[in-house]
């Protein structure tokens, strides 16, 4: 028999707020490939800022990867782990070496407002059954990828 889980939501409130949580975890996942594999393809004048930038950016994700799958655990729900687990949560598209910089950064620019969006989806699920350890994860990965555009943002030269 199953050791209980008593973190004081009903199975069903750690559920719906474990189901948020994956498509958050897919999306931070297809962030995560698509901003390394830019890493790896910028070309111009901008390269080595560039470069950098993005190598910084996919760090940050990747170890926020492991913090959004073990709250998921931490709520007695399982993981999503496999490509294909992950491509049914989300729909962020897989990005295109043969961009130009600016093109990369504008889609990576809205690729953090989908993952912004569905964040806060699950800040709000997390919030309406009081996970507050889930909202609280929630609000430092909106933090961290609203800073995110807008540093991809300011280096177009925009706002």
């Amino acid at each position: 028999m199953p050791a209980s889980i008593d973190t004081g939501l009903k199975p069903k409130e750690r559920s719906d707020v474990a189901q948020e949580l994956s498509k958050v975890l897919a999306d931070s996942f297809a962030v995560y490939q698509k901003t390394h594999g830019y890493h790896w393809n910028v070309r111009g004048p901008e390269f080595f800022s560039l470069h950098k930038l993005l190598e910084q950016q996919y760090n940050e994700i990747w170890t926020a990867l492991d913090d959004i799958a073990e709250r998921i655990r931490a709520l007695g729900e399982l993981a999503p782990q496999s490509a294909s687990a992950f491509a049914n949560l989300t729909s962020i598209k897989d990005g295109d070496p043969e961009k130009d910089a600016s093109a990369m950064l504008k889609e990576l620019i809205k690729d953090h407002g989908v993952l912004i969006a569905t964040a806060r989806a699950a800040l709000d699920a997390a919030d309406e059954v009081g996970d507050e350890a889930s909202v609280d994860l929630m609000t430092q990965r909106l933090a961290a990828h609203e800073k995110a555009a807008w540093m991809l943002r300011s280096s177009l030269g925009d706002r």
